[in-house]
């Protein structure tokens, strides 16, 4: 049957693929066009510009009374975006945040949240009103400068973007998630981007290298310090292996629109008064960084021991500013335990650009120059538009100042010729005819023109009025003549904005990189016990726990073992130092002692297959302390049937966490015995007969570790 045969009325067949498909398509470029993305020129999405618009048609400018949040939610709802309350009055409270915005754009009255994420009240409870830098985003609205499109029911017209006197798109940054992408563009200090504006205007032909001089990089409203340098790992080329090349960050975020800016906290560390202990101030989070959470995880870390070193904890934020304090115990280093918050919390997070943006209504990523030239090219737009409507006004008023002058130097006659018409229609007609021959709105404002006028004083302001209007013509005509004088308006505009709305950087950029950070920074020196018993449990405990005793002492218990199972293996070893471990196949794995569980005298200790991939049936036998000074040479071992090999240390320097081969053994062999030497020493070796054998160890060859 034909697909013609099978359509019956208005009913076709249709692949359901083929519609899922298409449906996807069109819902998700809605969302992305209408919903997620900011448009390059103003940087606001549809709901933030419907907000601003909508509370400047209120007349809610910056000097203006405030109203309530929810008079304007249901006036943007209501005229302008027909969605749900929720979604405008969250979209209207982030534009008020000034943890959130570099530059709010709302003028809120009440709770309109916090940076613990308290939620914000109710709209009822809440007040708004326009910023002085949001009236500069809808500054010449009215003079046709944007196109204006109809509403949802086309009752109403909206702008289909701001004019936007100041780069908002980069100024206050912008994220979402729309289907299949999520913009996430950090926001930068206004000063810097009207610099840089500046320079386009004067050099179009600026590159990425001038540009960097001048916007040094993201300048987030919670401030920080951003690192402009990273380490990134290369593949393998050239047969080589990977290598490890520094590259800026930041220079890289703007040219490509992607990549990774490390953001960190700001901290000092001060000396407290009392019990000579050092305590960490914060003052500054990074961006997005919810602080009441950031508190809640250093507490949990500090419960599971996952940091050590800390006392107390506390917040003492309020109206002048934020302020964590973190009190170390004596022993604690500082340094130590910042290098442990910023691997293990917020307090170091990474910022990722993706500045991704609608151009021409379709989603681009672009870099920072195409953002600042199509902000260029949208200002010589609006000054066009704004420029034809106001010379368009100075005509239409010039036109009708020519007529009131004409009329003034004729008055005589026309009273003569107003008093003889049978009706103001007859009079209107007489005065467009001969011989004074004015238009048709010429001879309305005649008519219309009050006896007042007729003065001295009254006649000479129009001639004034008309005299200006004529140097407004001339110069608008000019203007619209020379398109580089256009450039010289949107240059003056930029050093206007930066005079009025610039400041100081908030966020710091430090050119060095963050450095690695090591659990070892954290731990102190301490020398421990380390135990592990014959069925593979493995604890350590501070080696002041074996106390000495007098006579008559009746012994500690040094570890609680199971029925069968008893301590094999007993080492003294600083927490800093390395300890390796010496299977009976021949195998050594390698730890640091302070990863080693800190248990109490009477615990048994965690198994040591958590630490090493060991079969359950292979045996520890040999127990070595790595020291840090290395001061020995070799490292002897002896196997069950008589074998010894002396190896050189430094084969041992880095030991994979599945273990690496020490000895090849023969079958029936195992590895029995494991100890450092010199060649200045001299080893025993004790038979289980009780037979012994002394030799110097520089008698024995130096031999690899895979051989026996």
């Amino acid at each position: 049957m034909t697909q013609e045969e099978n359509t019956i009325g208005n009913v076709r067949p249709i692949r359901i693929e083929e519609e899922m498909r298409s449906s996807y398509l069109d819902y998700a470029m809605s969302v992305i066009v209408s919903r997620a993305l900011p448009d390059i020129r103003d940087g606001l999405k549809p709901v933030q510009r419907r907000i601003l618009f909508g509370m400047h048609e209120m007349g809610l400018a910056a000097g203006s009374s405030y109203k309530k949040s929810a008079r304007i939610v249901g006036e943007v709802m209501g005229k302008f975006h027909p969605h749900g309350d929720s979604p405008v009055y969250e979209a209207m409270v982030r534009l008020a945040q000034s943890f959130t915005m570099r530059y709010p754009l709302v003028d809120g009255q009440g709770n309109f949240g916090s940076i613990d994420g308290d939620p914000p009240a109710a709209m009822r409870y809440t007040e708004a009103r326009l910023t002085r830098i949001a009236g500069e985003l809808l500054a010449d609205i009215e003079k046709n400068t944007v196109l204006m499109v109809p509403n949802f029911d086309d009752s109403l017209e909206q702008p289909f973007v701001l004019p936007a006197r100041i780069p908002n798109l980069l100024a206050n940054g912008a994220s979402g998630i729309a289907v299949g992408m999520a913009p996430n563009i950090p926001p930068h200090n206004l000063s810097e981007l009207c610099e840089a504006i500046v320079l386009l205007i004067e050099n179009p032909e600026t590159g990425m290298e001038e540009l960097a001089e001048i916007v040094k990089g993201p300048d987030f409203p919670t401030g920080g310090i951003i690192f402009r340098y990273e380490s990134v790992r290369m593949p393998a080329t050239d047969g080589q292996g990977p290598t490890t090349e520094r590259r800026d960050a930041i220079r890289t975020a703007h040219a490509d629109g992607k990549g990774r800016i490390v953001c960190r906290a700001r901290t000092q560390i001060e000396e407290m008064t009392k019990g000579n202990r050092v305590q960490i101030i914060v003052t500054q989070l990074p961006y997005q960084t919810n602080k009441a959470a950031l508190i809640e995880k250093i507490a949990d870390l500090v419960r599971a021991k996952r940091i050590e070193g800390i006392a107390d904890l506390r917040d003492e934020s309020d109206r002048h500013g934020m302020r964590i304090v973190i009190e170390l115990k004596r022993e604690a280093q500082p340094k130590g335990v910042l290098s442990a918050l910023y691997k293990h919390t917020a307090m170091q997070s990474t910022f990722a650009v993706n500045m991704l943006a609608l151009v021409d209504s379709q989603p681009r990523t672009v870099s920072l120059k195409k953002i600042l030239d199509s902000f260029i090219n949208h200002r010589r737009e609006v000054i066009r538009r704004r420029s034809e409507f106001d010379l368009e006004k100075a005509r239409d008023r010039a036109h009708i100042l020519e007529g009131l002058l004409k009329a003034i130097d004729m008055l005589d006659e026309v009273i003569k010729t107003i008093r003889g018409a049978a009706s103001a229609e007859d009079a209107k007609q007489k005065l467009m005819a001969a011989p004074f021959g004015l238009s048709d709105r010429q001879a309305q404002a005649v008519l219309d023109m009050q006896l007042r006028r007729l003065a001295k004083l009254e006649r000479e302001k129009i001639q004034e009025e008309y005299g200006e209007l004529i140097k407004v013509i001339a110069y608008l005509e000019d203007l619209l003549a020379n398109p580089r004088k256009i450039d010289f308006l949107i240059r003056d505009d930029a050093n206007e904005i930066k005079e009025k709305y610039g400041d100081e950087r908030k966020t710091i950029i430090m050119d060095h990189e963050p450095e690695d950070f090591s659990e070892e920074d954290l731990v102190a020196h301490m020398d421990v016990v380390v135990t592990i018993s014959s069925r593979g449990y493995i604890k350590r405990v501070p080696l002041s726990t074996y106390r000495a005793q007098r006579r008559g002492g009746v012994g500690i218990i040094g570890m609680k073992t199971r029925e069968n199972d008893a301590v094999a293996h007993l080492v003294v070893s600083d927490t800093h130092d390395k300890v390796m471990f010496f299977t009976d196949r021949g195998r050594c794995f390698q730890v640091k002692t302070y990863e080693i569980a800190d248990e109490s005298r009477q615990a048994r200790g965690e198994s040591i297959h958590q630490f090493f991939t060991m079969d359950q049936a292979e045996r520890i036998t040999a127990v070595v302390r790595m020291p840090q000074d290395m001061e020995h040479d070799y490292m002897i071992m002896a196997t069950k049937l008589g074998e010894v090999k002396k190896t050189p240390l430094k084969l041992f320097a880095n030991v994979r966490r599945d273990g690496l081969n020490a000895m090849d053994l023969e079958p029936a062999d195992e590895l029995v015995s494991a100890r450092l030497a010199t060649d200045n020493d001299e080893a025993i070796i004790v038979s289980a007969g009780g037979q012994s054998v002394k030799f110097k160890v520089s008698v024995l060859r130096a031999a690899s570790r895979i051989s026996g």
